[in-house]
């Protein structure tokens, strides 16, 4: 019987090295169209709630055919952490061989958690938002919102971006450092303000109401909403959903768990048909994007496993 090889630990600062984003757009693009083609393998993620502490633990697993791996997430965001200066979002993920079945790897996933969200509204950007977008504007200053930014900016050439934050110094800290990062001009902004100017969108806030008003977006914006992912939180106004082009990572979870379709569903503004496809398909050919410079697209995601596991794999190389 061969030995089997000794599990590698992967580290965040080995992971910060090793991950690009424009090459985590691409894997996490490859690996929804295999989502929404049928051939990835993903059970619907187990969530844990966790009472007296205002935690969610995640369990999500996924197969990736094209890559050979299996992958299991654990993933726990825990609402009390800003304030104890800890991440709201603390992950692992374990990278086994499908083959064999030889743990290969176990990574820490709090930045791969954040690139990967990052990338995953890269892939929504490139394909939905105007060819001429050229200003951003990002709700939420938090580590999510920085990987936003950057995936927008790997997608599109951008003159400017905005930030919006509860917290101005956390908002202040944001635009310096992101317009250092990327060699661009990034001001804090009130959510009307930004919004007069914004060609992209992105939602990234921990909010359980929306963000922004309907009647402040410009025409022909896009937006990436990211931050909620319980049934009964949303971030985006329900006249927004309804009145937009609405792409998913995936269906069911989107079903089962975004409010931000879910609570203009309940209210009976949309119906389950609204959701235009999975965002797979349209990296895939297979439905139509953007039809027009003047509709609204959004683009809202719970996040899936198979993000993850494609980043990994990168990682590990």
């Amino acid at each position: 019987m061969s030995p089997v090889p000794p599990i590698r630990y992967v580290a965040t600062e080995e992971i910060r090295r090793a991950l690009a984003m424009p090459d985590a757009i691409r894997a996490v693009s490859a690996a929804l169209v295999e989502l929404s083609t049928g051939r990835a393998v993903v059970p619907p993620r187990t969530r844990l709630e966790i009472a007296g502490f205002r935690t969610t633990a995640l369990v999500m697993p996924a197969y990736l055919p094209g890559q050979k791996r299996i992958g299991l997430k654990l993933i726990s965001l825990c609402e009390g952490n800003p304030g104890r200066r800890l991440p709201l979002a603390q992950a692992v993920t374990i990278v086994m061989d499908a083959e064999n079945g030889t743990p290969l790897a176990v990574l820490e996933a709090g930045h791969l958690t954040a690139v990967r969200t990052g990338a995953a509204s890269g892939a929504a950007t490139g394909a939905l938002a105007r060819a001429d977008a050229r200003v951003a504007a990002i709700f939420g200053a938090g580590v999510q919102g920085r990987t936003q930014l950057e995936a927008v900016a790997a997608v599109r050439t951008l003159r400017k971006a905005y930030v919006v934050d509860t917290d101005p110094r956390a908002a202040a800290a944001f635009a310096e450092d992101m317009g250092r990062a990327l060699g661009l001009e990034v001001e804090p902004a009130a959510a009307a303000a930004a919004l007069r100017d914004a060609d992209i969108v992105a939602t990234v806030t921990t909010s359980a109401v929306p963000v922004f008003r309907d009647e402040d977006l410009k025409p022909g914006v896009h937006i990436n909403a990211v931050g909620s992912y319980k049934p009964h939180i949303r971030e985006i106004p329900g006249e927004t959903i309804r009145r937009s082009s609405l792409f998913v990572d995936e269906r069911r979870s989107a079903l089962e768990e975004a409010g931000d379709i879910l609570i203009p569903l309940r209210q009976g503004l949309i119906d389950e048909g609204h959701i235009r496809a999975e965002i797979g398909e349209v990296l895939a050919g297979l439905a139509p994007g953007r039809r027009s410079d003047e509709e609204t697209t959004v683009f809202k995601s719970v996040g899936n496993a198979v993000e993850d596991l494609a980043v990994a794999v990168l990682v590990l190389g």
